[in-house]
C-alpha cells in the first residue's frame, strides 16, 4: 500500500475537525467540558490510529498495536492527569505508532516528533487566538498530514569505493567464509 498523501491528511484534518466540533457542541451540555475533552482527545487519538494502521503497508502487529493504544489509553484515563498532560501523551503515542509503521531511521523518527511539537503549537495558538476547537484541531491534524513528506529513511549513504562500503563487502567475505567452514564441519560428523 502506498504511503498517505498530503492531500488525504487535508481531508482527515476536515473529518477531524468537524467531527470534533459537532461531537463538542452536542454533548457539551450533557458532559463537563474537561471529561468531554479527554474523551474528544482519546476518540480522535482511536479514529487517527485506526488510519494510520490502515494505511500502513505492514499486517504484522496490528492487533498488538491497536491493544496497546488502548490499555496506554486507559491507564492514561484512569491516571486522570491534568488535560494538558493528557493531551500530551495522546500526542505522544501517535507519535510513536508513525515511527514504527512509517519510518525505518531515528532521524525521521525524531523529525516526526518535532511536526507533532509543531502541530501542537500551532492547534494551542490557533484556540487561544480563535477560542474555536475547530480550528486547533485543524490546525494540528492539518499540519500533521506534512508527515508523508518525511522520508522514511533519513541518513547519509555512502558513495561507491568509501571506506564504509569496504567495510561491507569484507564483513560479507567474511561471513560467507564462516558459512562455508560451519558447512564443512557439518558434513564431517
Amino acid at each position: 500500500m502506498k504511503r498517505p498523501t498530503f492531500l488525504e491528511g487535508v481531508g482527515l484534518a476536515l473529518a477531524a475537525s468537524l467531527s470534533g466540533a459537532i461531537l463538542f457542541s452536542a454533548l457539551a451540555p450533557v458532559i463537563g467540558h474537561p471529561t468531554l475533552l479527554k474523551l474528544l482527545i482519546a476518540g480522535i487519538g482511536l479514529a487517527y490510529t485506526l488510519y494510520l494502521l490502515r494505511r500502513s503497508g505492514q499486517r504484522l502487529g496490528r492487533v498488538v498495536t491497536l491493544s496497546a493504544w488502548l490499555l496506554s489509553s486507559a491507564i492514561i484515563w484512569l491516571l486522570d492527569p491534568p488535560l494538558t498532560l493528557y493531551l500530551l501523551l495522546h500526542i505522544g503515542l501517535i507519535w510513536l505508532i508513525r515511527s514504527l509503521y512509517f519510518y525505518s531511521s531515528l532521524f525521521s523518527a525524531l523529525a516526526d516528533l518535532g511536526l507533532s511539537g509543531l502541530g501542537l503549537a500551532t492547534a494551542s495558538w490557533a484556540l487561544l487566538q480563535t477560542g474555536s476547537l475547530l480550528l486547533g484541531i485543524w490546525c494540528f491534524f492539518l499540519l500533521q498530514a506534512l508527515f508523508c513528506a518525511i522520508p522514511s529513511e533519513m541518513k547519509k549513504r555512502p558513495g561507491p569505493g568509501t571506506a564504509s562500503d569496504e567495510a561491507g563487502d569484507r564483513f560479507q567475505q567474511a561471513e560467507q567464509a564462516a558459512e562455508t567452514a560451519l558447512r564443512r564441519l557439518s558434513s564431517i560428523h
